[in-house]
């Protein structure tokens, strides 16, 4: 997969502020993030906008790298769920967005993962230092973008945001840690996943929610929503990173198990006590190569496709629950429906 072009398919989403993420076609939101990323210095700027999939290396422009912008699109939909308008807060928007993919530029190089969205990642092109340095140049305009604007909830929405991140990165450093310890129960892992991926899920409806004038509960029902939401969305992803397609993942097929990585799925497996798990955990204390078919049916037969298939689906329950008790308008209501079940319910 390493070096190839392939378009990653995303997932369309049901805003009329939004371009379908990925193509040349310019929304307000994406306009947005445009004119922020413009304001970067000529080299931070070229390394944000190859990440983010707009040109090549040289800055060609390109068509079909984008990410799935599922961040972005729930502040719109939470804003006119409270009865906002989504324009209003398509700062926000911007910024979650910003922040999400300065993660992406740095798990990259710390995962060593040379692929993204189907293409080389931005620090085989650019070089690590560089490829950090775009994403600290992304956070820093990420709070830039919120705290420029003039609205009464920009100050609450940065202190959100900066905690956020906070929890993201917390996350991230378990992540890391992981990879070495001895054993991962399941309740520390999924605790990891609710910082590296849910919190920012979450302060994505908050945010949204908050732009749009929502009161206290209406503001924690969809920061609930988007919390389980993003739980769900992580054991979605890691069932992609073994049994993903390349097409739908833009990365190698069972790229989370050559890595050894400890994903839920896997840790699932190396705790179930099973004769299937017991061999799981030879293999990954093991130097050799792994096979990755073999791998796959060791997780597969002791157990933990299945569980964190059904953890998914607990998960976007429990988010579900959280819109009825938010009490929202039904069309605003039915959108987050929708992009929830997109989401979670991608094919692996």
């Amino acid at each position: 997969m390493e070096g190839t072009d392939v378009s990653v398919k995303p997932i369309s989403w049901p805003s009329d502020l939004m371009a379908d993420p990925g193509t040349a076609g310019c929304g307000p939101f994406e306009t947005r993030l445009h004119a922020a990323i413009d304001q970067l210095p000529e080299a931070l700027r070229r390394i944000s906008g190859y990440h983010l999939g707009w040109w090549d290396a040289s800055e060609r422009p390109v068509d079909g790298h984008g990410g799935k912008a599922l961040r972005p699109a729930l502040v719109l939909a939470c804003a006119e769920a409270a009865g906002g308008s989504a324009g209003a807060a398509l700062p926000a928007a911007v910024a979650v967005e910003l922040v999400h993919n300065f993660s992406l530029l740095h798990d990259d190089v710390m995962d060593g993962d040379r692929t993204r969205r189907g293409r080389p990642a931005a620090w085989t092109m650019f070089g690590s230092s560089a490829a950090i340095l775009g994403g600290d140049a992304m956070l820093a305009l990420a709070t830039d973008v919120v705290a420029a604007n003039d609205a009464p909830w920009s100050s609450i929405a940065v202190g959100w945001l900066s905690q956020s991140v906070v929890e993201l990165c917390e996350g991230q450093s378990d992540d890391l840690e992981f990879e070495t310890a001895a054993a991962v129960s399941r309740s520390r892992c999924e605790r990891m996943v609710a910082g590296k991926t849910a919190s920012l899920i979450s302060v994505s409806c908050a945010l949204g929610a908050l732009a749009g004038g929502a009161g206290v509960d209406r503001i924690e029902a969809l920061r609930g929503f988007g919390r389980h939401l993003g739980m769900a969305f992580q054991f979605v992803d890691d069932l992609l990173g073994i049994w993903g397609d390349p097409i739908v993942t833009g990365k190698p097929a069972g790229a989370d198990l050559l890595k050894r990585k400890k994903s839920l799925p896997v840790v699932a497996a190396l705790t179930s006590g099973t004769g299937a798990g017991i061999e799981l955990g030879r293999i990954y204390r093991s130097d050799k190569p792994i096979d990755q078919a073999v791998t796959a049916e060791l997780v597969e037969l002791a157990g933990g496709r299945r569980w964190a298939t059904e953890r998914a689906e607990e998960e976007l329950a429990r988010a579900l629950s959280q819109l009825t008790i938010a009490g929202c308008e039904e069309s605003p209501t039915d959108q987050l429906i929708e992009i929830a079940h997109r989401a979670v319910r991608r094919t692996w």
